[in-house]
């Protein structure tokens, strides 16, 4: 009977993998409208797009991305004072929906900036509260909740590994139309593809929120309470839950580097593997963005063996390693893919007027393999820490700040980009790779320090005096 009651406790519930189809479809329909975004803006209009200069069209991009991680924080507090975390997920759902229906109804500047406005406000909304909703899933204590996290994140990078795939297919070949020698993209074909998918995911978690999340996310945490007299009471943080708001600030300062590094996939890594690597395979070139889903493919490759490390590590004598352990960790492993990088930037050089040789694609695969690792190190990992330590009362918000995070670490990461036009690609990748091994070292050698802060033995200290009392 003690075993079948262990085996029942180490399934995961089925409100995870709830939450993991409806994260899945909101990232497809995010990577999806990302992917096609740049090209729509700068592509002619005869060829389907609106001829807005690069210049411009790059700040955009960078403005909507970053927007994108800084919203949060508004929804987060709205979310936890105001709406409760399922409500708010709906909203932004059919937000984020309806901003890719006006992309898809009308090519114009005018349809483009309230279609980017609308996918702004709502994913502001979204984002915080599903990672917080996985969160409250499990109690404080589980051993799941690393393990959980990951499979979660299984579920963003399904999205953004087929996300490209099929939106590019769409836009490129299924829906261009050729007409003497001139291809018309089909670009508001793939806005659609990217609403459609939003709305499968809320219709699948609207249908089936109350069967397999029961009231989790219902009501908001962080409403101030009323006394008896009817004067609304402050709610203070305990000395606990400063010190843990405490910590989540300085691993949010740490990540800020990581993310920072790890961006340049979309920016300067990519125009690197564009210019200066042998795409060919048997003769075919590989499209240079079909490389934005080599990320997601090792993160469902790896996602649950790495699932798998955490539920062992946390089963056996030792326990689990702490988390800021396990990000010092992600951080030394994005470092070491970028020196990797720097061997393939050793052969080929930084001059693309100047190319004698190309760099094999392997350093690029497994440049993306470290920087998968390190990412499955710290990103689920942070989201999971997050959910566990932030109080209560600013579950949410606390979600955003960490999310936020990803803001400044995407402003970086175009100001580190930028520098290799002049620099030169050896020189700032090295930089980047450095740099984030020294500040995953230092996290290592602080991480006692932190783990010391969060209180674990203290907060069960309070409890029981709060159970004695009760009793």
């Amino acid at each position: 009977m003690a075993t079948t009651m262990t085996k029942q406790t180490e399934k995961h519930p089925p409100g995870l993998y709830l939450l993991f189809l409806t994260e899945m479809w909101e990232r497809f329909s995010y990577y999806g409208m990302r992917a096609i975004l740049v090209l729509y803006l700068t592509k002619s209009l005869i060829n389907g797009g609106l001829g807005m200069d690069q210049r411009t069209a790059l700040m955009l991009y960078g403005f909507f991305t970053g927007a994108v991680y800084f919203t949060p924080l508004i929804g987060g507090y709205l979310s936890d004072r105001y709406l409760g975390q399922r409500l708010a997920i709906t909203m932004g759902g059919i937000t984020m929906a309806i901003g890719n229906f006006v992309l898809f109804a009308h090519q114009s500047f005018t349809a483009v900036y309230i279609g980017l406005g609308l996918l702004i406000i709502g994913n502001g909304f979204f984002k915080p509260n599903i990672s917080t909703v996985v969160g409250e899933l499990y109690g404080p204590n589980d051993k799941r909740r690393d393990s959980a996290f990951t499979i979660f994140y299984m579920g963003i990078n399904t999205g953004a590994f087929f996300a490209p795939l099929l939106i590019g297919a769409i836009t490129d070949k299924w829906f261009a139309v050729q007409a003497s020698g001139v291809i018309e993209y089909g670009y508001k074909y793939g806005f659609l593809a990217s609403a459609i998918g939003m709305v499968i995911g809320q219709i699948v978690f609207n249908a089936l929120g109350n069967r397999f999340l029961g009231d989790i996310g219902k009501k908001p945490v962080g409403k101030p309470q009323t006394s008896n007299t009817g004067s609304v009471e402050k709610q203070k943080l305990t000395k606990v839950e400063k010190n843990r708001t405490t910590v989540i600030f300085i691993l949010a300062a740490f990540v800020i580097f990581f993310w920072a590094g790890f961006e340049q996939a979309g920016g300067a890594l990519s125009i690197y593997t564009d210019k200066f690597v042998d795409r060919s395979i048997f003769g075919w070139e590989i499209p240079t963005s079909w490389f934005q889903s080599v990320n997601p493919l090792f993160i469902i490759l790896l996602a649950p063996v790495v699932s798998m490390l955490w539920t062992k590590l946390a089963n056996s004598k030792r326990g689990d390693l702490p988390v800021p352990t396990k990000m010092g960790l992600g951080m030394i492993m994005l470092g070491m893919g970028f020196i990797v990088l720097l061997f393939a930037i050793m052969q080929t050089g930084s001059d693309e007027h100047n190319i004698t040789t190309k760099a094999n694609i392997m350093f690029i695969v497994f440049t993306y393999l470290f920087h998968t690792i390190g990412e499955l190190f710290l990103s689920p990992v942070g989201l999971s820490f997050v959910s566990k330590y932030a109080p209560v009362k600013f579950s949410s918000l606390l979600m955003a700040v960490w999310m936020a995070s990803s803001f400044v670490a995407n402003i970086l990461a175009g100001q580190l980009g930028a520098l290799t036009g002049n620099m030169g690609y050896f020189e700032v990748f090295s930089v980047i790779g450095i740099a984030v091994i020294v500040l995953g070292i230092v996290l290592l050698t602080l991480s006692k320090k932190l783990v010391h802060l969060l209180g674990d033995n203290e907060q069960e200290g309070e409890t029981n005096k709060e159970l004695s009392h009760a009793n």
